[in-house]
């Protein structure tokens, strides 16, 4: 792939980054296409999401699904309660 995105995204503690980690985690190899594939990695509190396309276009339509997802995944992770005490 000719081209890729890298994006960080830092959550107040690893539980919540855990969180959405897993929740995006699944679609990785689900969604990729010919032309786009896309990794996750976690740190500690830290996610990253890497983007990869052959083409600038494919490389803008990868980002957007990708920062969709981790959207959707962030909000439901604050809607989900804890149950830490």
């Amino acid at each position: 792939m000719d081209h890729e995105a890298v994006f960080e995204f830092d959550y107040p503690d690893p539980e919540s980054a855990r969180r959405v980690y897993r929740s995006v985690g699944v679609e990785v190899g689900d969604i990729d296409g010919d032309r786009t594939t896309a990794s996750l990695d976690r740190d500690g509190a830290t996610l990253t999401v890497t983007v990869a396309a052959s083409d600038l276009v494919a490389l803008r339509a990868g980002c957007n699904t990708w920062l969709s997802l981790v959207s959707v995944a962030e909000t439901c992770a604050d809607a989900t309660p804890r149950t830490d005490g």
